[in-house]
């Protein structure tokens, strides 16, 4: 049962060929066995059962939606009613969520099962998911390697088939990176286009939740369920959300992809351009035109992004100081000890270097140097992109510069690891949407192709996605599991 597509789950529950009870064990049943992956940090068994026999009872009075009884897991950034929830770090390892998150609310809502809370980098800061106060998650394809960050966690559930589908958050590449790295497929929605209510904010004006699914058609089904305005979250965008699966079958004949010459520098490994150059004659055979354009702007995105992100994350964690909910230290001897030690002791080395770069950028005397500048750098890049995809109709590149690599390999050097993001932190700061397609292997790692679209086109990316799978079968390609011994 776990190896089959949302739409195969949806109509096997239907024709009552399983139960969602029954399907929810199997999946619990996995978690429990594939523990050394560490992809989960809380698995909510007796909610998860408790949602399958409600799924169950609707199904048999022939209602429900095409999620009602499909297990899904969420990202531990999304908040949960009386569930932890915490962020993957030790200053929210004993918080509780008073409610949900409206991602979460609409999913239930639908009559999917959570199988539980998903491992992340901390505060969603990372791009290996090893900043995790819980530990690495683990690549399903080589336990050795990352499995990519900060939504490390959902692409290994979704990869090692732990679940069915999962949500993740995307500031900087966190959707499309570790999607790329696992071999699935992860889409990075227009800003505004899924709410982010109860999604705890790393950087408010970059965060966007998304699904982490097999494929493009499952992608749809999650997309059509989470998209759409939301009063309570002041960012969000008040437009129709069109039938994502209405349109995944349209021809392709025609369609004018994009490359980027920046996306094919010095900086991409041969072997991962040899992949995407193969994708994208793939698309040439379902009648795709090829045009080279520039973003001439995109090689200031990584300094741009980082003094951004960092200056909104110093003001978002500000409200951890111990006082209200989260870690408080022992004894402090007055307020000032008691903000210096709860911070101090509970916070990660990458949130701290993230606070103090983005506190420096936002302090009276560099603010207009650093971030007023970076924000006029944004604008010039957000115009580059728009430039192009008015001669075009989608870009195509790689998601990233190499294939996941080895646990503890970068950790020492933090500008590395920010390189890892170099071909996706600019479509955030522009605001539009990506999408993340397995596309091939490089000694047996996964390679994710990058198609990113203009302005709410979700629904025409899922279309060039599932057109793509229709032709390939790299995202049907699943990993042998390690045991524990593997670990």
């Amino acid at each position: 049962m776990h190896d089959k597509t949302l739409a195969e789950l949806a109509t096997g529950l239907k024709t009552r060929e399983f139960s969602s009870v029954e399907l929810t064990h199997a999946y619990l049943n996995r978690i429990q066995r594939h523990q050394a992956l560490n992809a989960y940090i809380t698995v909510t068994e007796e909610r998860a059962l408790a949602q399958a026999q409600a799924a169950d009872d609707r199904l048999a009075k022939g209602e429900g939606t095409a999620l009602t009884g499909i297990p899904l897991a969420h990202k531990d950034i999304f908040c949960t009613l009386g569930i932890k929830t915490s962020c993957g770090s030790k200053m929210l390892d004993t918080f509780t969520a008073p409610y949900d998150a409206t991602v979460v609310e609409r999913l239930d809502q639908a009559g999917a099962v959570m199988l539980g809370k998903l491992n992340m980098d901390e505060f969603a800061m990372g791009s290996s998911n090893e900043t995790s106060f819980y530990g690495p998650a683990h690549n399903p394809w080589n336990s050795e390697c990352v499995p990519g960050g900060s939504s490390g966690g959902s692409a290994v559930a979704v990869a090692a088939r732990l679940a069915a589908a999962a949500t993740g958050t995307d500031t900087g590449g966190s959707i499309r990176q570790p999607a790329a790295f696992c071999g699935i497929t992860g889409l990075k929605p227009t800003y505004g286009r899924v709410s982010r209510y109860g999604m705890i904010a790393y950087a408010s004006s970059l965060d966007q939740g998304g699904p982490m699914t097999r494929s493009a058609e499952d992608a749809a089904v999650l997309m059509q369920v989470m998209a759409g305005f939301d009063p309570k979250d002041s960012t969000s965008v008040a437009l129709p959300v069109p039938d994502y699966r209405a349109s995944l079958d349209d021809s392709l004949a025609g369609l004018k992809i994009g490359l980027p010459k920046q996306f094919f520098s010095d900086q991409l490994d041969s072997r991962i351009a040899k992949v995407i150059q193969d994708a994208i004659a793939d698309y040439q055979k379902l009648g795709a035109t090829i045009h080279d354009v520039s973003l001439p702007s995109l090689n200031l995105a990584i300094p741009a992004y980082y003094v951004i992100a960092s200056a909104e994350c110093s003001s978002n964690l500000s409200r951890y100081d111990g006082v209200r909910f989260g870690y408080r230290c022992q004894n402090p001897a007055d307020l000032t000890d008691l903000y210096t030690r709860s911070r101090g002791e509970a916070f990660g080395a990458e949130v701290k270097r993230r606070i103090l770069m983005g506190t420096y950028a936002l302090s009276a005397g560099y603010y207009d140097a650093y971030y007023l500048k970076a924000q006029q750098v944004r604008r010039l890049i957000r115009d580059d992109f728009k430039r192009a995809l008015t001669e075009v109709d989608v870009l195509m590149g790689p998601v990233t510069p190499g294939t996941a690599f080895k646990i503890g390999a970068k950790t020492a050097d933090p500008l590395q690891m920010y390189l890892e993001d170099i071909y996706t932190i600019a479509i955030n700061l522009a605001g539009l949407p990506a999408l993340s397609l397995p596309a091939g292997f490089v000694e047996g790692l996964p390679v994710g192709l990058q198609v990113i679209g203009d302005y709410f086109a979700e629904a025409r990316l899922l279309n060039i996605g599932h057109g793509y799978q229709q032709l390939t079968d790299w995202h049907l390609q699943a990993p042998v599991q390690p045991t524990q011994e593997d670990l």
